[in-house]
């Protein structure tokens, strides 16, 4: 009988051990609970939370300069299951990737409170925007024609407005209404300086129109060079030959902007190789019981090799996120000086996009296989 009591005891005892480790701070439960909206409050407090003080980068990278970014989309939606959290960084790339892969949550980070900004102002524009005609009248602060069609390709659309003014009148209405969006309906405690940042990134696009690109400056010019312009990376296709940028159908419009609705891309300040924003996104997700699908990382990795052991910092910051045997690394690797296995660089473009698992270069990393930025990019496919 004692050892019948003894041994009832005892279940008990690691019954409520186990549910004690369960419920720790941090530890990963069974079910996925990660949501897939956001209160205005919620959204306001992780970015407020998890961002780091505003960093420096040399451009102000108001656009993508990624020509060949969207010929690994069939790969990825092959490959990784929708739900889940997304990470990247940058501004609009991210809107296509995130249309095509479907995630339940989207964490944008990047060094520069710019970045934030910017998404702050997509946001408002995409939520306003009944269809891809209105939002880049509201982007490009030019009066829709009365002629265009919400069902017009994307290449009639970016033809359209190249061949309608700025007009200032209307960029002063939009970005009133755009802050008091922000503001007023979201609540969000966006400061003074905040809105200036808005405004500023406003300009480009009052400026550039569907011929901004990368190398645009706030001082004048920039038009030229080398780099794809908006219009062009709007239609550029996959490597089927299908057009999958976010504002190549209404479909894929309307998908981005339930996401913006419901809070779902939360944009961060917080530098890769920083002590918190990565770390409290993986504290976030386990605590949820989810799992990072992808992690765009633009051509970061290549810079973080160029300044000192902030290399090693990202990418033990990158094992602290939860991740399993398909989550996967977008990343952009330069198209001189590097070697690649199948598909061949596309004819033209500065950069490739080469995928590879994260949860392989982890181990790597921890290992001691990874020495410089050569051993990333041997890992890339």
């Amino acid at each position: 009988m004692i050892g019948r009591r003894q041994a009832l005891v005892t279940a008990l005892a690691l019954i409520v051990l186990v549910g004690l480790v369960a419920l720790r701070p941090g530890s990963r439960p069974g079910a996925d609970t990660l949501p897939s909206r956001l209160s205005d409050e919620a959204f306001w407090a992780l970015i407020t939370d998890f961002s780091e003080p505003d960093g420096y980068f040399r451009s102000d990278n108001f656009l993508s300069n990624e020509k060949a970014f969207q010929r690994v989309l069939p790969t990825l939606t092959a490959a990784l299951p929708a739900g889940g959290a997304y990470l990247g960084v940058g501004p609009e790339q991210n809107f296509t990737y995130l249309v095509a892969l479907r995630p339940k949550l989207a964490f944008i980070v990047d060094i520069r409170r710019g970045n934030l900004h910017e998404h702050l102002l997509y946001k408002a524009f995409i939520e306003m925007s009944s269809d891809r005609a209105e939002f880049l009248s509201r982007l490009f602060a030019r009066r829709r024609p009365a002629d265009l069609s919400a069902a017009a390709p994307i290449d009639t659309m970016m033809d359209a407005y190249r061949d309608v003014s700025p007009d200032l009148e209307f960029f002063y209405e939009n970005f009133q209404a755009a802050a008091d969006w922000l503001v007023k309906r979201h609540g969000f405690g966006l400061s003074t300086t905040d809105l200036d940042g808005i405004q500023y990134v406003y300009n480009a696009f009052y400026e550039g129109g569907p011929d901004l690109n990368y190398s645009f400056s706030n001082g004048g010019g920039g038009f030229g060079g080398q780099f794809p312009t908006y219009a062009e990376l709007m239609a550029e296709t996959d490597d089927r030959g299908e057009q999958r940028s976010y504002l190549a159908t209404e479909a894929n419009f309307r998908a981005l902007a339930q996401m913006e609705k419901d809070n779902a891309v939360v944009p961060l300040v917080g530098n890769f190789a920083g002590p918190k924003a990565l770390r409290s996104v993986g504290r976030y997700l386990k605590t949820h019981g989810a799992t990072v699908t992808a992690f765009y990382t633009s051509n970061v990795e290549m810079y973080l090799f160029q300044q000192a052991d902030d290399w090693r910092n990202f990418y033990a910051n990158v094992a602290s996120l939860p991740v399993d045997g398909s989550s996967t690394f977008i990343r952009s690797v330069s198209n001189r000086g590097f070697q690649f296995r199948a598909p061949s660089p596309v004819p033209g473009a500065r950069s490739s996009t080469r995928l590879s698992s994260i949860a392989d270069l982890v181990r790597a990393f921890e290992r001691g296989s990874i020495r410089g930025y050569a051993d990333v990019v041997a890992m890339s496919n």
